[in-house]
Order: structure tokens, then sequence, then C-alpha cells
């Protein structure tokens, strides 16, 4: 007998978290559903939501690299957050339809809390700073230092989201920041290492990095041995995840099982 689910959605997609962050809270919860990850190339878009359309036991799914964007034109409502990020990661039917989220949004702020910053440095100009600039812009930011290697994408990016700053290349001299978010793949397992950036953070100030291949990267080792806080991507992962659970099961993530559910995530 099939029962409800929810799924990720991606090309390639075995790499992904999801599925164990969200088994791990149904079994909390005791929910009679699922989670699964589904491989959907590019060219199988169109084809994967009109099957899910007609699946009464489907209740949505995250999408991850390289459908966020592709998405949007097959959607009959797109939040207006969504919308002015210009990319989806969560969609679940709603009022007989196929509504568009952004769940990166609010599990980027999720574990800064309601602090407040003047200037920010921020590492790259990809997807996923545009959730991250929405943010910000949302929390006010004076100023943006954006770090990343073509000049006009970024300073393209800051005005888009009407955001002041500066826009240098990775590791050139910038003003000192109470915040500094890696969005980049630099210092990825794979990719080239990140530059000492950090050294652009005031003290007492945080860094943030958003990759989770390693999760303890050589930029958030510096940090610490500087004394600065660290936030690691972990924690934008499962904030952000628990805002989709919600739309997906009606009931929130049970958040008081994070460290439970970091260790099986980092074993």
């Amino acid at each position: 007998m099939s029962r409800p689910y929810a799924e990720v959605i991606g090309d390639p997609i075995a790499q992904s978290k999801s599925p164990l962050i969200h088994n791990f809270w149904l079994e909390k919860l005791g929910i009679d559903a699922e989670y699964r990850a589904c491989h959907v190339r590019p060219g199988e878009l169109v084809d994967y939501f009109s099957q899910r359309r007609g699946d009464a036991e489907w209740r949505g799914c995250n999408i991850t690299m390289p459908h966020k964007q592709a998405v949007i034109p097959l959607l009959d409502a797109i939040d207006p957050a969504a919308a002015r990020i210009g990319a989806v990661n969560t969609v679940v039917p709603e009022n007989g339809g196929l509504a568009g989220y952004n769940t990166d949004l609010p599990g980027f702020l999720e574990p800064l809390g309601e602090q407040r910053f003047d200037v920010v440095s921020v590492v790259g100009a990809g997807g996923a700073a545009r959730a991250i600039l929405a943010a910000l812009a949302d929390r006010g930011v004076r100023w943006i230092s954006l770090q990343n290697r073509s000049i006009d994408k970024g300073e393209a990016l800051l005005a888009e989201f009407g955001l002041d700053g500066c826009v240098v290349a990775p590791g050139e001299e910038i003003q000192t920041a109470e915040l500094l978010v890696n969005t980049s793949s630099l210092g990825m397992a794979g990719y080239p290492p990140m530059p000492p950036v950090e050294r652009f953070v005031m003290d007492g100030g945080i860094v943030y990095d958003i990759v989770t291949h390693p999760l303890d990267t050589e930029l958030l080792r510096r940090a610490r041995g500087r004394g600065l806080r660290t936030i690691d991507g972990l924690a934008m992962l499962i904030g952000q995840a628990a805002v989709a659970f919600e739309k997906f099961f009606g009931q929130p993530a049970p958040r008081g099982h994070d460290a439970e559910l970091r260790a099986r995530l980092t074993s």
C-alpha cells in the first residue's frame, strides 16, 4: 500500500543529505510517510511534474541543481521571496496547482538569530549567493563587500538586490566586516582552497561557510584559530529543510533533536 511521500530531485542526486534529514524527523514524529531522492535530468523535468501532479500521495519536492531556475515556468504560483531571488528549491501542491518557494533565505538567517549587521563580506556570486544577498537586504545591511572573479557579475547582483557595496577578486583587500559568508565552492573537496579572507573579519565577528563537504572547512578552522564565531554548512541545510518539512507534512520539524541529527549526518 502506498503512503505519503516527498522527495528531493536533482542531477546528480546521490550526494543529497535531505533524505536522511527528513526521514529522521518523520521517525521522531511517528509520521507514516517517507522522503526519497529522485534522479531527474534536465530533459526529464517536465515529465516529472506532469506525473507528480496526478499522484495523490506526493507531498512535494526539494530541488537541487541544476533545476532551481528551470522549474519556475512549470509552476502555477511562486512565493514573492522566491520570485525576487529568482530560484525555487521547494515545490508543494497547493490550491489545485503547484507552488514554488525558496527556503534557503530563512534557512540562512536562522543560525544568525535576530542579529543585525552593518558591513558584511560575501564570497561568490552564484545561485547560492542570490538567496543570501536577498536575506541580507531584508536585514538592512548597510554595505556588502562582494568577492567574485567577475566584477561585472558581482556589481549587477548588488544592484539587483538594492545593496550598496563594492566588488573585488577573492582575497583582495576589503573593508573589515562583522560577518563573512562563503557562498562559493572555494574550500570544497575537489575545488581550489579559500584565500585567508577571515583576516577581513573584525574581532568578535562571525565566519559562515555554507560548504558541507568537508563540513569543517579550512576557512572555519582558521577563523576559530582567531577566536571568531563560526557557522558551518549544516546549520543552513537543516534550517532550510525544516521550513520545507512543515510545508510537506503539516507539522514543525522536531528541532529538539538537532544534536542527534548532526551526529547522524557527520558519522
